[in-house]
């Protein structure tokens, strides 16, 4: 049935309803606006029907019918999205009465009430706006999208740095109160050097100032950093572990009740240079027999023999020797590791050190050498994890009816999440995947959250990647990577999804838990920005020959 609009010039017809479909057929697809702006897909149209309800939906696709009569109408195909009713908007658009009263563009006032009513004002956090109409802010429920895991994802050049800058530099502005901090708290991992120039309040660390305690890696870490465990050498394990446990023995000053139960996984101190010299002395040892010799030279003096051990430590030696030699390791294996407190290792991972309170801490990852990369995202994330699970008992512990388990929740940013917890099985990524897919299964629990960034999704631990519930896409030009994105969101995006591969710079499909429906907007510009701009090469190619330091190259490579 034909059902004309309620203005006079449009003649616009709702002739099929299907459950994720409205069919309208428009004579004069020209005359079908508002403003002066034409539709086109991506906006929205207003179906009234019999209730006083309206149905809001957006275009998908315009198709061309020719009549016998020479003349032409439009269809339009929209995806529903939800109701108007009573001023408030419902999801979901099963429920239109047969048949509509009237089609009509929706107007920014119903586009705008659609996100504006969907979150209270104490819950309101936002960083975009619709791409379709910039006038039109898109707000999400702070709690819901910080309280649950976050990924985005987007092809290089898409505007994933600026949309992981522009997220956390609107929440750690937010305030409820005159204060000058507020209590949010945020660790990038920093894989590439991007965001010292986005956050330049915050407390940066690189392998200049780092600090990490080895000897507070679990018995898995440091068997993945100290030992081949390519090999399976069953020697070498047991003495790096009775090493370990003897020196931990050694020096703790506590009970002997407590002394007895010290074991691989204890957090205590213990001297890595010992263990070298335990292995040592193994692979060298020669025991006496207990008898002498009879005759010649050595008459008289005692015999011996090749210990258990004797040569079969010697890769063993050499790759403890490598490390603790090795100079770029000198943050995990120096000095100051073997007397760093753990009081000072987390006030420094949280900002809370005196010197330096802030609500951002940017670790810098660049400088870390590839090999041990996994070891230290693995030992950070690992020990904030347990900072969530021991704080929440504590809180607990004082008062068994507290609702709220953590009132101090951490956001781990974890850049190009690829690089560190990539869906493979290889051992050198074992432990920093162990780490965060046990925040991403179990951290909101105990106020720890994840924001991964990557523009290879499908190079990511599935695991890890499907307990996300907001996602940030951008536009995606590799096929692996948008099957792999289409199959962990909602199927009742219909063809929004199908855009990711058409987005300009700064364009997203904003879709989860804390937004009111899935939606493309428009990232917010950040300020500052990251240092993640391309760089002009076809300009700089132009330029002057530029000469270079060719030593002080050399001198900071082998620093």
């Amino acid at each position: 049935m034909a059902v004309e609009t309620t203005a006079d010039n449009l003649n616009a017809q709702v002739v099929a309803v299907f459950p994720d479909k409205v069919r309208i057929v428009v004579d004069k697809l020209e005359d079908f606006k508002i403003a002066e702006e034409s539709l086109r897909v991506g906006s929205y149209v207003r179906i009234a029907d019999n209730e006083n309800a309206i149905l809001i939906a957006i275009i998908e696709n315009f198709q061309i019918v020719a009549l016998d009569d020479g003349t032409r109408n439009h269809l339009i195909e929209a995806f529903p999205l939800g109701v108007l009713r009573d001023g408030k908007f419902e999801r979901g658009g099963d429920s239109l009465a047969i048949p509509p009263k009237s089609v009509e563009p929706a107007t920014i006032e119903d586009i705008r009430r659609i996100y504006s009513d969907s979150v209270t004002e104490a819950e309101n956090f936002c960083f975009s706006s619709l791409a379709s109409n910039p006038d039109v802010p898109v707000p999400v429920n702070g709690n819901k999208f910080f309280n649950k895991h976050i990924a985005i994802v987007g092809s290089t050049g898409s505007g994933k740095s600026h949309t992981l800058a522009t997220t956390i530099q609107r929440a750690v502005a937010e305030k409820a109160g005159d204060f000058t901090l507020n209590n949010s708290h945020v660790i990038v991992f920093d894989i590439h050097s991007e965001y010292r120039s986005a956050f330049p309040s915050a407390n940066f660390i690189d392998v200049s100032n780092l600090t990490l305690p080895y000897w507070m890696l679990n018995s898995e870490e440091l068997e993945e950093f100290f030992l081949d465990t390519e090999a399976n050498d069953h020697n070498q394990r047991n003495v790096f572990k009775e090493a370990i446990i003897q020196d931990r023995k050694d020096k703790f000053k506590g009970p002997e009740a407590d002394r007895e139960r010290i074991h691989l996984d204890s957090p205590l101190v213990f001297d890595i240079q010992t263990v070298l010299d335990t292995a040592k002395r193994k692979n060298e040892e020669m025991i006496d027999t207990g008898e002498t010799y009879a005759s010649g030279a050595k008459k008289g003096q005692p015999k011996t023999t090749q210990g258990s051990l004797f040569g079969k430590l010697t890769n063993f030696v050499n790759r403890l020797e490598s490390k603790v030699n090795d100079r770029r390791l000198g943050f995990f294996l120096g000095e100051r590791s073997k007397t760093i407190t753990f009081e000072e290792t987390l006030e420094t991972l949280l900002s809370y050190s005196a010197a330096n309170k802030s609500n951002v801490t940017v670790i810098d990852l660049s400088g870390v050498p590839f090999e041990v990369l996994s070891i230290t995202v693995s030992l950070i994330s690992r020990l904030i994890f347990e900072y969530g699970y021991i704080y929440k008992r504590l809180r607990c512990a004082k008062d068994p009816t507290e609702k709220i388990n953590n009132d101090v929740p951490i956001l781990l940013v974890y850049e190009e999440a690829h690089k560190y917890v990539p869906n493979s099985g290889l051992s050198k990524y074992r432990s920093s995947k162990t780490s965060i897919e046990r925040i991403a299964k179990e951290g909101r629990k105990y106020g720890v959250t994840l924001l991964l960034s990557s523009q290879r999704p499908s190079e990511i631990s599935e695991t890890i990647f499907s307990q996300c519930n907001n996602f940030i896409a951008m536009r995606l030009t590799n096929p692996v990577d948008q099957g792999y994105v289409k199959k962990l969101l909602p199927d009742s995006l219909g063809t929004l999804i199908d855009k990711m591969t058409s987005f300009r710079q700064g364009e997203a499909l904003l879709v989860g838990e804390s937004i009111v429906l899935p939606s493309i907007v428009q990232i917010d510009q950040c300020d500052p920005a990251p240092s993640s701009n391309d760089i002009p090469y076809w300009e700089l190619w132009k330029e002057k020959w530029k000469d270079m330091d060719i030593a002080e190259i050399k001198a900071e490579w082998y620093r």
